[in-house]
């Protein structure tokens, strides 16, 4: 008997109301919650420190909303509201988290859009893309030994297929992804164009 496929177990981001406000905060952070959990299907410990950092920055940016659901509904209002405070916690972590979340899209559109590569090679290509440019030297050796511990493609399919069929893994990873690469694009247009920050 076969388990859902890991995509249809968590909360998709293409389900996250997006409005003229900007992008509903509460779904955005259920989503992300279940972004997490697909680090641990990748297996021992591989990019233990993203998933953490990922994890740290969900947390900063929930507890803002927590603090203020009206004032942050948006994550575009969550950032504006903290233009004019001297800590702006949730919009540091914001950024990070969308550095992280861009790294994995990219990481499973190489992924899904070259079947011929390994995991590891599309993490490498996905970290060269994003996050290399923001670590230091120590950050980027540790990245490289992550990438090289990366499973095996077709390992880490039976994984997050839990025995579904491959055409429906690639249907509900598409639409999961789609869902996920508008939002992250939103974000870096809405924080670097207004000058918030670098993604």
């Amino acid at each position: 008997m076969s388990s859902q496929p890991y995509f249809e177990t968590v909360k998709s981001f293409a389900d996250v109301p997006i409005t003229i406000d900007g992008v509903e905060t509460s779904v955005f952070l259920e989503a992300s919650d279940g972004l997490v959990q697909l680090f641990d299907l990748l297996g021992s410990g591989v990019f233990g420190f993203v998933q953490s950092d990922i994890k740290g920055n969900i947390g900063g940016v929930r507890t803002c909303y927590q603090a203020d659901s009206t004032r942050c509904s948006t994550l575009e209002n969550l950032v504006r509201s903290e233009v004019s405070l001297e800590d702006r916690h949730g919009t540091g972590c914001l950024i990070r988290l969308t550095r992280g979340l861009t790294f994995l899209c990219r990481a499973l559109q190489h992924m899904q859009n070259d079947p011929s590569i390994e995991l590891h090679v599309c993490f490498k290509r996905s970290y060269d893309e994003v996050l290399r440019h923001h670590h230091t030297f120590f950050v980027r050796s540790l990245a490289a030994v992550a990438v090289r511990a990366a499973p095996y493609r077709r390992d880490f399919y039976v994984r997050i297929s839990q025995g579904a069929p491959r055409e429906k893994l690639d249907a509900e990873l598409a639409k999961w992804l789609s869902g996920l690469d508008v939002i992250v694009k939103r974000l870096k247009e809405f924080i670097e164009g207004e000058g918030y920050g670098r993604i």
